[in-house]
């Protein structure tokens, strides 16, 4: 039977293998072994502070954020699921997975929401990049490590590259979204009273799309953690290390240990990041004001009915 392979066959796997190997590689493995050097500082600076850290005291200081972000209830399962986490025998490889991911959602930080601002001032630059995080998000995670290995090496910080390529799609989708869905009538009338861009932007957009940027933090962070036990497989360490090692080994038990630790994490981490992207976080003028809400001590709510009487 007659197929367009009889007439044409693109040898597509030899091209990427000479553009990849032949080109890339040789000219510009140095320059991108060169853009490590901030991922390692942060790495390096936060894995052993976090280690540093006594167990009781880096409980009692995460419990304290969940009981001021999230409540009293997540407050009470953070300190017992760290417990859990030390008790069980995995803390440090629980300080250095947290090291990893936080490294992983500063960058996606520090990189996307940039984007996101840009993309949502402009269509032109918007239709560029969304096929370019199409792209992102449609590869499979496995496909990220042969580049990654074969530009910047194997070790912990070309799996947290990985993990930083992987969970930025998200977090600039909703800066671009939120920023997008503020009411043109209040950008108007901030216009009108003379508002700058940059006032508008800071004291207007930002705040009023914090919820929604907030959702693409915690959409990022949870993609950060699904890649760690991946990016154990080029040398990242922590649970993910575990987990990978207990399945080579058939090691049922410490491979479920990691498991279970990398998903307390993340319950941890989705309940706080969900808490801060609640509406009553964000009722502010402004993102100071936003931000020092969280610290902030809650006034009882006046009763209408007594102060009318």
């Amino acid at each position: 039977m007659f197929s367009p392979s009889d007439l044409l066959t693109i040898p597509l796997n030899e091209w990427v293998n000479s553009f990849v190997r032949d080109w890339l590689v040789p000219n510009f493995r140095p320059f991108f072994r060169s853009l490590q050097w901030p991922v390692t500082l942060v790495l390096n600076n936060l894995d052993a502070f976090l280690n540093a850290v006594p167990m009781l005291a880096f409980t009692a200081v995460l419990a304290l954020v969940a009981w001021r972000t999230a409540g009293h209830r997540v407050a009470i399962f953070t300190a017992i699921a760290l417990c859990f986490i030390d008790m069980i025998g995995l803390w440090p490889e629980t300080m250095t997975t947290l090291s990893m991911v936080v490294t992983a959602v500063f960058f996606c930080t520090v990189i996307g929401i940039p984007l996101g601002i840009i993309a949502a001032g402009s269509d032109r630059f918007q239709m560029v990049l969304r096929p370019v995080l199409d792209i992102m998000q449609t590869i499979p995670s496995f496909v990220y490590l042969v580049p990654i290995v074969m530009l910047f090496g194997v070790g912990m910080v070309p799996g947290i590259i990985a993990t930083i390529i992987f969970a930025l799609p998200p977090i600039i989708r909703l800066t671009n979204l939120g920023i997008r869905n503020v009411r043109h009538d209040l950008i108007e009338a901030a216009q009108t009273f003379g508002s700058t861009r940059w006032q508008m932007l800071w004291d207007l957009q930002f705040p009023l799309a914090l919820r929604t940027i907030m959702a693409g933090l915690n959409q990022t962070l949870m993609l950060a953690l699904s890649m760690v036990v991946i990016a154990a497989m080029i040398g990242a360490g922590g649970l993910g290390l575990v987990v990978f090692t207990g399945l080579g080994r058939l090691d049922v038990g410490n491979a479920t240990a990691g498991g279970v630790g990398i998903v307390l994490i993340a319950i941890i981490l989705d309940r706080i990041t969900q808490a801060l992207g609640e509406q009553r976080q964000v009722r502010t003028t402004s993102l100071f004001a936003t931000l020092k809400q969280l610290f902030s001590v809650s006034a009882p709510p006046v009763d209408r009915t007594e102060r009318a009487g």
